[in-house]
């Protein structure tokens, strides 16, 4: 009976101590700090960036001729396509100059044509005049050997006479009209030999169908012969170029856009200024000012949404098409570029949009977003439970990704307690109680 009492006095004690316990950590913090356990997930983040609308294409149409404008056929705002005739300029002189190139071209043709016959001409030419040469010269070597034999011939005669008159059978007029036929016979070779001479001079002169005074009579036409084709190349060249100044009288548009800017009316020459831009705005870029931050996370092919102050809740969507480097040399300031559909047109060129660009899935140790400590993303409190008390105590993470509600950090293990709202302005070593 009386160890009873005792039992009840030592129970009484032991819960008296507990309760105190209780009431000593509670005191530490008698307001819950809320906790959530480090777990492995995955996030899709986004990134939000501002910028401005781009047309797809910025064409400035320019003019070289000097030639007044006969007519305008657009006004700034105009939809345009590609082809159509913005204006025509007046052509009247150039037509005229290509009517007298072309003029100079026929006579070239006349002149070719009749340069062409000479040299057909100055080939059989060559040919008579070269065989012509090589007759010549065999026919002097004939008369050259016809003149020695007789010679010979008469020589023996005037033997044979001067013997006759010895001997009292012919007259000595004989034997004198012997000689002086011996002599001509002399003098007949002579000049028979000076003809073979010139002959063969005037045969060597003449050549062969390669070489010689025939040859270069050949290729003196052939040369007139192309000089002539050549004068016809550059005629035709010249008609070529009046005819292309001409085209380009009429001013086309080389894109589907509209007219942003027309600088030009009927009866003024084009000078050196832009007469016409066009936009091609049935696509878009969105220009997007980037960070380096953000040149390292956004992947091109990444899909975007825009939002255009004044359209309410309609988004745009596109997707990354490049990320730029520096906009001017030396800084630090890039370009993420968008590409959009914009059929209806509703985004005009210079309008600002903000973008919203989904991020890649990023897995690992997830804790909520709230729990940082710092705008840069470095610290968070875990509760570190030390058997005999639970505490706070900072730990160095680095964040991998975030959709804004739950980030991905490195420095954590799976299972960990981590202080939910990092803004608490908690203690290292401060005991908490859990919520």
């Amino acid at each position: 009976m009386r160890l009873v009492p005792l039992v009840l006095l030592a129970a009484v004690l032991a819960a008296g101590c507990s309760q105190k316990s209780a009431r000593v950590r509670a005191a530490a913090s008698p307001n819950p700090v809320p906790t959530s356990a480090a777990k492995v997930t995955t996030v899709r983040g986004t990134s939000t960036i501002s910028g401005v609308i781009a047309p797809f294409e910025n064409v400035a149409i320019t003019s070289s001729l000097s030639e007044p404008t006969d007519q305008v056929n657009v006004l700034q705002g105009d939809q345009v396509h590609a082809g159509e005739v913005l204006a025509v300029l007046d052509t009247a002189d150039l037509r005229a100059e290509m009517a007298q190139a072309q003029g100079v071209l026929d006579t070239d043709i006349k002149t070719a044509d009749s340069d062409d016959a000479k040299v057909a001409q100055s080939r059989y030419t060559a040919t008579l005049n070269i065989g012509t040469g090589n007759d010549q010269v065999k026919s002097a070597r004939a008369a050259l050997a016809q003149a020695k034999q007789n010679l010979v011939n008469d020589q023996e005669n005037l033997v044979r006479d001067r013997q006759l008159v010895a001997n009292g059978y012919v007259a000595q007029q004989t034997v004198d009209q012997q000689l002086t036929t011996v002599v001509n016979d002399q003098a007949s070779i002579r000049t028979a030999e000076a003809n073979l001479q010139t002959a063969i001079t005037n045969q060597q002169v003449n050549g062969t169908p390669q070489s010689g005074l025939q040859a270069a009579t050949v290729a003196s036409a052939v040369a007139d012969a192309a000089a002539a084709r050549a004068a016809i190349e550059q005629a035709r060249g010249q008609i070529q170029q009046y005819q292309t100044m001409i085209d380009k009288a009429t001013v086309r548009s080389p894109v589907d856009g509209v007219v942003t800017n027309r600088n030009l009316n009927a009866g003024e020459y084009p000078g050196s200024r832009t007469i016409f831009t066009i936009q091609e705005i049935d696509r878009v870029y969105a220009d997007l000012n980037a960070s380096s931050e953000d040149t390292f996370a956004i992947p091109v092919g990444a899909g975007v949404t825009l939002s255009v102050s004044g359209a309410g809740s309609q988004g745009f969507n596109g997707k990354v098409v490049a990320v730029l480097g520096q906009v001017t040399p030396g800084s630090t300031n890039f370009t993420v570029q968008v590409i959009l559909e914009n059929p209806d047109r509703k985004l005009q060129a210079g309008l600002p949009v903000s973008a919203t660009i989904d991020l890649p899935p990023v897995s690992g140790i997830g804790i909520p977003t709230t729990a940082f400590l710092d705008d840069t993303h470095t610290t968070v409190m875990i509760a570190d439970d030390q058997l005999v008390d639970v505490v706070a105590k900072t730990v160095k993470v680095r964040e991998l990704g975030s959709d804004g509600t739950t980030s991905i950090v490195s420095g954590l293990k799976a299972g960990q307690t981590v202080i939910s709202n990092g803004q608490l302005g908690l203690a290292d070593g401060q005991s908490i109680a859990q919520n």
